[in-house]
């Protein structure tokens, strides 16, 4: 199998999102919130509709975990590659501590930070 190209990935998960937000809509009714105590302020993110979370082919795995702020992020995988959800949030940490805690860091701009690549590569070898 010969092996993507960045804009390959970039194609993937440009199609990825419009499926997710098509997905997020296809919902039959709308959400019901959960009954809050008085004394607590209603959040906006209870029982949104999340869309497309995987799409999975013979092939490969691509699995979405959505921020509570709307960043997505993609993990292109074998299909039965295990604890892919705790993969997700692991490199959600990452970026939380290394990306967006960076004060010269836009926010929906390409990452470029040293430490969170560091970070990301040492992870992903420890699994590998």
């Amino acid at each position: 199998m010969s092996k993507l190209s960045s804009n390959d990935y970039l194609t993937l998960a440009g199609s990825f999102h419009g499926m997710h937000a098509i997905t997020a809509r296809l919902s039959p009714a709308p959400a019901v919130p959960n009954p809050l105590p008085a004394s607590s302020a209603p959040s906006p993110f209870i029982n949104r509709p999340t869309g497309l979370e995987v799409l999975e082919s013979s092939h490969f795995r691509i699995q979405c975990f959505q921020t509570q702020t709307g960043t997505k992020f993609l993990l292109f995988t074998e299909p039965q590659q295990p604890n892919v959800d705790t993969m997700m949030k692991r490199i959600y940490e990452l970026y939380a501590d290394y990306v967006m805690k960076n004060p010269f860091y836009t926010v929906e701009m390409p990452i470029r930070c040293e430490k969170f690549d560091r970070g990301l590569d040492g992870f992903v070898k420890v699994r590998g």
